[in-house]
Order: structure tokens, then C-alpha cells, then sequence
């Protein structure tokens, strides 16, 4: 909408993705410092390090040691583990070169309607997957496929024309358009207004209930 403003920047780097250990070491301990309310001297007092060594260990300047490290971990009472889960965080990436998309078969699919799933991901940690299909309709149906599930989906017209039904609204959708909506009720082509029609699919849904 004209004038408003997104709060996040999407080409900012999360702080939970810590390519470097020194760093990914230095939030966790700078956080559970200050989960605890305790100035940079505070811990410095408690584990006989100077505040100069602490302020370098949080900023990433420098690598702890070991037994650096277990003093840390006392001081703070967390496990010498914690130290290091931003770093071992599993980061996955999925990359299906054109023409090896894994066809599908979905409920209510008709005859010149193909679902190509590009990739499948349980996002770390987050309790969500994430599925992204491409979907073209090459040949026109009496009887359109009707989807309902958990999550959420994005559309976004590639090729031709379609009109899209959700609940009870139905879209004319172009290329170039997009339609986000909740999965939850029913949706699905409803008329195909120019052929032949690609669109991207993605859908989101909880991890914990499939």
C-alpha cells in the first residue's frame, strides 16, 4: 500500500546465522549476560576476567578459551554448549536445476493440470515447512481442483490467465500478480481464462502436525 512501510529489511543478515564462530560465540554470551541483568564488569568480577577480554570475547574479536569458556559457562550457569549453537545451527538450501522437478500428484489434479514440487524444507528449529511448486495448466477442465489445508499460501501468475477462487471470492489473476491467503479455505483455479497458465505456489504449514 502506497506509503506504508515493511518493519524488517529482507536483505539484512539474521543474527541467529553466524557464519563465525568467534561471533556466533560472543552473542550467546552477550545475551545471557544480559538475560541475567549483569553489566560487562559484573561478569568480569565473577570470573576473573578483565573487561577488556570480556568486551573483545562478545564483540568477536577474540577466540575464548577452553578454559575461558567453562568460566563463562559457571558465571552464567548455562552449559559450554550454548557458546556454540548459533555457529552449529543446521542451514539447508535446496537447488533443482530446470527440468528435475519432481512431478506430483495432488488431490483433485485433472488431466493437463501439472504440479512440480521444487523443493521441500523443515525450517530449523521454527516448527514450520515450507513447500514451492510450480503449477501449469495446459488444458481446460469441467471440474477444477478444489485444495484445503493448514498454513499459508502465496500464488504469483508466471503465464496467462486464471481466475482463482478462495472461499467465497473469486480473483482474476495475471502475470505478475500475487494472492496470499490462509490454506485453510477452499481454494483453487476456478476458471481458466487464457491457456496455457504457470503459477508459483508456496505454501507454509506447522512442522508438528504433518
Amino acid at each position: 500500500m502506497p506509503g506504508s512501510k515493511f518493519s524488517q529489511d529482507p536483505h539484512k543478515t539474521k543474527e541467529n546465522r553466524e557464519k563465525n564462530l568467534e561471533t556466533a560465540i560472543g552473542r550467546e554470551v552477550r545475551e545471557c549476560r544480559r538475560q541475567r541483568n549483569m553489566t560487562v564488569a559484573d561478569l568480569a568480577e565473577v570470573t576473573g576476567l578483565s573487561v577488556g577480554m570480556l568486551s573483545k570475547i562478545e564483540n568477536g574479536v577474540t577466540s575464548p578459551s577452553l578454559t575461558t569458556l567453562q568460566a563463562l559457562s559457571a558465571a552464567l550457569s548455562v552449559p559450554v554448549t550454548l557458546f556454540f549453537r548459533r555457529f552449529e545451527e543446521r542451514r539447508e538450501a535446496v537447488h533443482v536445476k530446470t527440468g528435475q522437478a519432481i512431478e506430483m500428484e495432488r488431490a483433485g489434479t485433472r488431466a493437463g493440470h501439472q504440479y512440480n514440487l521444487l523443493g521441500h524444507l523443515g525450517s530449523n528449529n521454527s516448527g514450520v515447512v515450507v513447500e514451492p511448486y510450480l503449477i501449469t495448466l495446459t488444458e481446460t477442465s469441467d471440474i477444477f481442483p478444489t485444495f484445503q489445508h493448514e498454513g499459508i499460501e502465496l500464488l504469483y501468475v508466471l503465464e496467462g490467465e486464471v481466475g482463482y477462487r478462495h472461499g467465497d471470492q473469486s480473483f482474476h489473476l495475471r502475470p505478475g500478480d500475487s494472492l496470499f491467503f490462509d490454506a485453510d479455505a477452499p481454494h483453487g483455479p476456478d476458471e481458466l481464462i487464457k491457456l496455457p497458465i504457470r503459477y508459483l505456489s508456496v505454501i507454509a504449514y506447522p512442522q508438528s502436525n504433518h
